[in-house]
Parts: C-alpha cells; structure tokens; sequence
C-alpha cells in the first residue's frame, strides 16, 4: 500500500479550502482517507497554512510521500526541510522573507576598443546581397554539372 500525503477539497464552489491529509493512493481524491495533518486556505492573504508537525514528521518517517502540491506546501510551513537536513527550520522563513533590495549601481564601463553594434540594414541595402555561393550565385560549370541528365 503506498501512503501519499495530499490535499482534499472541501469549501463551497469557487470557495476552495483544503485539508492536508494522509491516504493510501488508490482512494479518491476526496475519498477515504488515514489521518488529516493539516488544513490549507488559499483564499485568504497571506495564504493560512497550518500543519501539525508532529503527525507529519511521524508519517514521513513511516515512508508516506507527499504530491508536488502538498510538498509546497510542507517547504512553505518549514517542514519539509526539516525531514530532508534533520535540522528544524524556521516555520515559512523562506518563503515569507522578502527578496534582498539591491542597491542601484553605475552601468558597467565600455572599453572605448569595442565598436557598437552595427545597426540591421535598412531593405535593399547591403544585408540583403547574398553571400558567394548563396542561391543567386552562379552555379559552376554551367550546364555540364547538371545531375538530373
């Protein structure tokens, strides 16, 4: 029996609200289930995630595997992590902590050796002349190169 570690809907429609539970992975998704670790509610800001840490660090133990959704989820509530390094983390540290700001710089030096970029060509200019043997150029031999006769 493989043990998964899921989210089941439940709340009204276009109200979702979810439970974070343990199941075996051939029943339903909102079917019979082993044990409810948590609940997760996307509908309010910031999003409530709240996981019991203990019921699911024991079922991780056990060999239950969470889906790509409830794995989210873990990493964001610091759960996660803490099964992989066997350290704790600080519960939603990374992903509540706001990206570092930094400072505006100078644009980096041009060395004066480098020619700007040489702008496209303008129709029927220059870019438009095809290159020796491109398909304007004239074939080699004339007629007696021809391998269809």
């Amino acid at each position: 029996m493989s043990v998964r570690i899921r989210l089941r809907r439940m709340g009204a429609k276009k109200q979702p609200f979810y439970r974070v539970v343990v199941a075996d992975s051939r029943s339903p998704r909102d079917g019979r289930f082993l044990d409810t670790i948590g609940t997760y509610n996307p509908r309010t800001e910031p999003a409530a995630i709240d996981i019991d840490r203990e019921k699911t660090m024991k079922w991780l133990a056990e060999g239950a595997l969470p889906t790509d959704s409830a794995r989210a989820l873990l990493s964001r509530a610091g759960i996660w992590q803490e099964f992989k390094t066997g350290a704790p983390a600080e519960a939603g540290a990374a992903a509540e902590a706001p990206p570092p700001v930094k400072a505006p710089s100078a644009p980096a030096p041009t060395p004066a050796t480098s020619a700007p970029a040489p702008s496209p060509a303008p129709f029927g200019g220059p870019a438009d002349v095809p290159a020796e043997g491109g398909i304007d150029a004239p074939v080699e031999g004339g007629e007696e190169s021809n391998p269809t006769e």
